[in-house]
């Protein structure tokens, strides 16, 4: 390693930034992890010889503070919330305060000038800003988690049934921890990915009533793929208090998934990180108790 250079972590107690941290420590760099608040988690990571700061990403003197005497920083804002666009602005000016040489930006693979899922668009929105830092950066767009049937276990418990709007549309689940080691992997090897936006995938494409398949073998228990409208899904989710933000998303992104924009598949994960991708069969066999 010709210069130790020090990493900057948000996200740092979710799955993808969970498992960037572990890589960048098991690779021998030092590492700040930026969270919401301390609790459990960031104990944890404290243990592990982390450096921890709390903020907010809608925070610019938070985010320019965590960033004093970062080399890399990784910014991962939750598509799911509204403000991507003001944090990646934040997180650009405070990377060029502080003289960063280098940024791994998530995005989202339907992130383009003309998504119609505000999200996606300001993801785009976000790709451009950052590039127009002069700092080398390498934006991250996967498709779909896998982790995501994480979120709808409870419906797949009770009705021993998938039930999405996402039609026939495919995609090859990507694992978020696959995602960290990329992460880990391109904070330290910018030059290599400066200027690029990666599409990233899991090793095997399917749609839904394939997945069911799979799912099912896993289990030892039949899961079936009931496709709904994207009105039938809220309203089944209304309980839940979908916001504005998630509804708006959620109904283009459907139509971009059953439109082929998440489907396909490549080798970048196992190219960029050296080793083979989860695959669904793997995730669901590692979540096997969470689906009991």
């Amino acid at each position: 390693m010709e210069k130790q250079i020090k990493v900057l972590i948000t996200g740092a107690t979710g799955k993808s930034g969970g498992a960037a941290i572990d890589e960048l420590l098991k690779m021998g760099y030092p590492v700040r992890a930026f969270v919401h608040s301390k609790d459990e988690r960031s104990e944890k990571l404290s243990a592990k010889g982390v450096e921890v700061v709390v903020g907010d990403l809608l925070n610019l003197d938070d985010i320019s503070a965590a960033m004093k005497g970062i080399d890399t920083a990784y910014l991962c804002y939750p598509v799911l919330v509204p403000g991507v666009l003001q944090a990646t602005a934040y997180f650009a000016q405070a990377a060029k305060e502080n003289g960063l040489t280098g940024i791994v930006n998530m995005s989202q693979i339907s992130a383009r000038r003309e998504a119609k899922s505000n999200a996606a668009q300001d993801h785009w929105v976000g790709e451009q800003i950052l590039n127009r830092t002069g700092i080398p950066t390498v934006h991250l767009r996967p498709t779909f988690f896998d982790d995501w049937f994480l979120y709808t276990r409870d419906i797949i418990h009770e009705n021993s049934a998938i039930l999405l709007p996402f039609g026939t549309g495919r995609w090859a689940p990507v694992d978020s921890a696959d995602l960290g080691r990329v992460v880990a992997k391109t904070a330290t090897n910018i030059a290599a990915f400066a200027g690029q936006a990666l599409k990233l995938y899991g090793p095997e494409e399917y749609n839904l009533f394939e997945m069911s398949e799979v799912i099912s073998k896993t289990l030892g228990r039949t899961i079936t793929y009931e496709p709904l409208t994207t009105e039938q899904f809220f309203k089944m989710n209304s309980k839940r208090g979908a916001s504005d933000h998630f509804v708006q998303h959620v109904t283009h992104v459907a139509e971009d998934c059953i439109n082929g924009v998440f489907a396909g598949t490549n080798d970048l994960i196992e190219t960029i990180t050296g080793r083979k991708p989860t695959s669904l069969a793997e995730f669901f066999t590692e979540n096997k108790r969470l689906f009991a």
